[in-house]
């Protein structure tokens, strides 16, 4: 009786416990996103042969670290991937990490409750304010622009005068009368319906919908194909665990969304009106997915934003379930 359990602790060949793999994933700065991952970082979301490091980053700071590949999977934008592809950087769709709401909410183009303009195609002559005029979101809303209202978006000679402006600096800008108006990101968007000062004059992602009968994809989980290949269930339980989270967030919704808000100071019911009304993060890969990227890249070749584009399906993962 006494000799037994120290005779449990001799190591015996085959036993020996294999050390838990860390995945490091950064995503897109945005309290939203905080929500999507929330389940992860609290322990809600557990595994028995991975650990998570999440780390929120700034667009910028995204950029660079995914071309220096300093995490093992990174929320890209999926204007990126032709990009990287380009400079002979290789990378894997994991799943979809954002896309358009069936509520159509999202692209709006905001102005003062005051202002005179009433319809898109009253920008012609104006100024239009946006974060990133070469970004996914804002050539989403060059496109609907063009196709639904008539209004020619070339950057350059086009039929507005569009400004690039720091995404805190908006409705400032937008207040003084620096620009006609502007391209929200999305918690300004909130604040803004709130405030009463402000109304959009379009809601571009409806105008997606509408005009395409699909919602698109913004961003993607991606990894490299050298990460993948030196460990693929390591990835594959990351997946799991992303959609684990997501679901989480999505029925405990009190419990996270509040959590958030008191870090973030954004009230909870934006992120029950983010998840409901203006983006979706799937978590998998179908091919209605797929299939809304590269309409979306068909549309940016038109608009010279990229200069060409392998399908969306070259991208993706072997090791990657596609769903109908």
């Amino acid at each position: 009786a006494i000799a037994f359990p120290s005779l449990m602790t001799i190591a015996r060949p085959g036993y020996a416990q294999a050390a838990r793999k860390k995945i490091t994933y950064a995503y897109l700065l945005d309290p939203a996103y905080d929500a999507v991952v929330w389940a992860i970082n609290n322990g809600k979301v557990k595994s028995d042969l991975i650990d998570v490091e999440t780390k929120a980053l700034a667009i910028p700071q995204l950029l660079q670290s995914t071309s220096s590949k300093q995490y093992d999977v990174i929320m890209t934008a999926v204007i990126g991937l032709p990009a990287a592809a380009s400079r002979g950087l290789e990378l894997r769709i994991l799943n979809t990490a954002l896309r358009q709401s069936k509520g159509g909410l999202g692209g709006g183009i905001w102005v003062k409750k005051d202002s005179p303009l009433q319809n898109p195609k009253e920008l012609k002559g104006k100024t239009l304010g946006s974060y990133s005029l070469k970004s996914t979101g804002y050539t989403q809303v060059r496109i609907a622009l063009q196709k639904k209202y008539g209004i020619n978006t070339d950057l350059q000679g086009g039929d507005l005068k569009q400004l690039q402006i720091p995404a805190s600096n908006l409705p400032a800008a937008l207040s003084r009368g620096s620009v006609d108006a502007a391209t929200l990101i999305h918690s300004q968007a909130y604040k803004a319906i709130r405030s009463g000062e402000y109304r959009p004059i379009a809601e571009t992602a409806r105008d997606h919908i509408v005009m395409f009968k699909m919602q698109f994809v913004s961003a993607v989980n991606v990894s490299y194909p050298e990460k993948l290949g030196a460990d693929p269930k390591a990835y594959l339980e990351f997946i799991r665990m992303f959609d684990e989270s997501i679901k989480y967030a999505l029925s405990h919704r009190k419990e996270v969304f509040d959590s958030v808000a008191q870090k973030s100071g954004l009230d909870p019911a934006f992120f029950d009106w983010w998840f409901g009304n203006v983006s979706e993060v799937p978590g998998d890969f179908t091919k209605e997915h797929a299939a809304a990227i590269n309409k979306f890249y068909e549309l940016s070749i038109e608009l010279g934003v990229i200069k060409k584009a392998a399908p969306a399906e070259s991208f993706l993962w072997d090791k990657l379930t596609v769903k109908a």
